[in-house]
C-alpha cells in the first residue's frame, strides 16, 4: 500500500526542510558532495530547485509535455539566504502544483506505465523518494547523514522498483530474481526475463520471504536476496551505500547486471 497523498505532500515539505538545514548549515557551499563527487552543495542545491520547478510546470500542464520552468526561471541564487528562499519558493511551486492537479489527474511522467502510472499521485511519490535520497546527499556533505524516515523508506522500495525499473523492454541476462527483505518485515522480488522486469510484494505474515514458503525461482533462474533496514535497501538501489553493507545471498553478479542495465540501449 502507498502513502496517502496528503502524506506524500506533507513528507515532500518536511524532507525538502531538512534538506534546506543542511545547507544551511554547510561551512561553505562549494564543499563536494562525497555520494555526488561531480557535485558541490551548490551543484545539489540548484540540481533540487530547477528539478522541482520543472515538476511543478509538469504537473501544471498535465498530460501534454511541458517545457522547463527552470530556463524561464531566477537563477539559483549564489549567497545562502537567499539560495535557501529560492529552495523553499521551489518547494512551495511543486506543493502547489500537486495540490490544485489532485492525485488522479493525468500528467506527463518519463517512466513506463506497466506499475506506476502517469498520474500527480504517481509523480508525488516519486518526488518524495528524489527528495529524500537528495536531503541524505546534503546531510552526508555535512557530516550529519541521518536514517531515512521510516513511512518514506518503506514506500521507497517499492516506489523504485515499480518506477526506475519496471520495463518491458527484454532483460538482456539470464532471467533472475532479485529479492529485498526490509527488517521492518516487508519483503518485494524483482523478476527479470525476456518479458522485461516486474515487481510484487511477497506473500506471508510481514512479507515472509516467497523461498520460505516453498515457492523458490526455478533452478534456471539465477537469484540474489538483500536484506537490511528499509532505507539501507533504498540508499543501496539508488548506489548511495555498498551492496556489501547489506547482508546478501546468492549471485551477486544479479545486481551488479541490474546497476548497470539500460533497458533504453
Amino acid at each position: 500500500m502507498t502513502l496517502e497523498f496528503p502524506v506524500l505532500l506533507r513528507l515532500i515539505d518536511e524532507r525538502s526542510a531538512a534538506f534546506r538545514a543542511a545547507v544551511a548549515s554547510a561551512p561553505g557551499l562549494d564543499v563536494q558532495v562525497p555520494t555526488c563527487p561531480e557535485w558541490t552543495l551548490f551543484d545539489l542545491a540548484q540540481h533540487i530547485g530547477e528539478g522541482r520547478r520543472d515538476w511543478a510546470a509538469t504537473v501544471a500542464a498535465g498530460p501534454a509535455p511541458a517545457k522547463s520552468a527552470a530556463e524561464a526561471a531566477p537563477a539559483a541564487p549564489r549567497e545562502r539566504e537567499a539560495l535557501l528562499a529560492w529552495l523553499a519558493e521551489s518547494t512551495d511551486q511543486l506543493l502547489d502544483a500537486l495540490r490544485k492537479a489532485g492525485p488522479d489527474r493525468g500528467c506527463w511522467a518519463w517512466w513506463e506505465t506497466l506499475q506506476s502510472p502517469h498520474t500527480a499521485a504517481a509523480v508525488a511519490r516519486h518526488q518524495l523518494q528524489q527528495m529524500a535520497v537528495h536531503t541524505y546527499d546534503a546531510q552526508i556533505t555535512v557530516g550529519a547523514p541521518q536514517p531515512l524516515p521510516d513511512e518514506v523508506a518503506l514506500d521507497g522500495v517499492e516506489e523504485f522498483l515499480s518506477t526506475c525499473v519496471a520495463t518491458t523492454s527484454a532483460w538482456p541476462h539470464q532471467p533472475a530474481a532479485i529479492d529485498f527483505h526490509a527488517s521492518e518485515g516487508r519483503s518485494w522480488r524483482l523478476s527479470l526475463s525476456a518479458d522485461g522486469a516486474r515487481s510484487t510484494r511477497l506473500p506471508g505474515p510481514g512479507g515472509t520471504p516467497a523461498t520460505a514458503a516453498g515457492q523458490a525461482p526455478d533452478p534456471a533462474v539465477a537469484f540474489f536476496s538483500m536484506e537490511g533496514t528499509a532505507g539501507e535497501l533504498v540508499l543501496s538501489l539508488y548506489d548511495r551505500i555498498p551492496v556489501d553493507s547489506l547482508k546478501t545471498e546468492g549471485d551477486r553478479r544479479v545486481f551488479e547486471q541490474l546497476s548497470a542495465w539500460d533497458p533504453e540501449e
